[in-house]
């Protein structure tokens, strides 16, 4: 009977310990990929650089879904976030027009690109500085 409860709880310290390390992993990793989308955040402000920003976006989601699942849990929190505030934004400043929404569906589109795992290289403006 003691082998059994000694077997019994072996088995579920194993499960908790389990989880628990994956939940740890999960937070790491999206801590970091929150950490990669602010940099290709600030990066995009740094360069300035005229239709860069869907490289950035992507560049961003791809950066952070490298991490694993947590990663690109944050970068979509985040990519979803940016996205939707914007769409606020334009509807306080522009009414009901459906301004902005091509360029918020665009950007998702790169968003989801770069998440996937698809090279962000595909919406590199020609003549972007190395650097980025």
């Amino acid at each position: 009977m003691s082998t059994m409860k000694l077997f019994t709880g072996l088995i579920l310290c194993s499960l908790v310990l389990g989880v628990h390390s994956r939940w740890f992993s999960f937070l790491g990793e999206a801590y970091e990929g929150a950490k990669d989308m602010w940099r290709a955040y600030s990066d995009m402000k740094e360069a300035r650089y005229i239709n860069s920003d869907k490289y950035f976006h992507a560049r961003g989601n791809y950066d952070a879904a490298q991490r694993g699942p947590g990663g690109v849990w944050a970068a979509e929190v985040i990519s979803d976030a940016r996205e939707n505030l914007q769409r606020v934004t334009d509807l306080f400043q522009h009414g009901d027009s459906g301004h902005g929404v091509e360029d918020s569906k665009a950007d998702q589109f790169a968003n989801e690109w770069g998440r996937s795992g698809k090279d962000p290289n595909y919406f590199r403006p020609a003549g972007l500085p190395d650097q980025y």
